[in-house]
């Protein structure tokens, strides 16, 4: 009987929302002037669109990048500068997603997901083995040092 009442409720409340405008919801500054308004909507635009697309490229430079390492990374000190190179591809997929998602650049977002599981795969395929989860190969051993 209670979770009839609370369905009820439940649904009230979704038709007062759904009755809302955004306008009242998230009211914008009333002190404002229209100039103003408009004045920070054109810097946001330019802003987010730039800042979106170089952090973007940035991250796809590291991604794209991180494929050509120029040293064998099996054991020791190279494969911890690979791992940290490996994270840095996926902390710089995380900073676009973010700055992305704020700005509201779905695509970007996208692409900055993306970048984040790529960062993820290939840090995985190197800690799997090491850890016993996953088959070692010659070139993924199961040792972290090289002695």
């Amino acid at each position: 009987m209670a979770e009839s009442k609370w369905d009820r409720e439940l649904a009230k409340i979704d038709r007062q929302l759904e009755s809302a405008s955004d306008e009242a919801l998230f009211p914008t500054k009333a002190n404002a002037s229209p100039a103003a308004k408009a004045e920070t909507a054109a810097i946001r635009s330019k802003t987010s669109t730039l800042g979106v697309m170089l952090r973007l490229l940035l991250a796809i430079g590291l991604a794209v990048g991180i494929q050509f390492w120029p040293y064998d990374a099996r054991c020791g000190l190279q494969l911890a500068y690979y791992l940290a190179a490996v994270g840095a591809v996926t902390a710089a997929g995380v900073w676009s997603a973010i700055w992305s998602w704020r700005h509201r650049s779905g695509r970007a977002h996208t692409v900055s997901l993306i970048l984040i599981v790529w960062g993820l795969v290939l840090g995985a395929m190197e800690i799997l083995p090491r850890i016993g989860y996953a088959a070692p190969t010659l070139d993924r051993p199961t040792t972290w040092s090289c002695g």
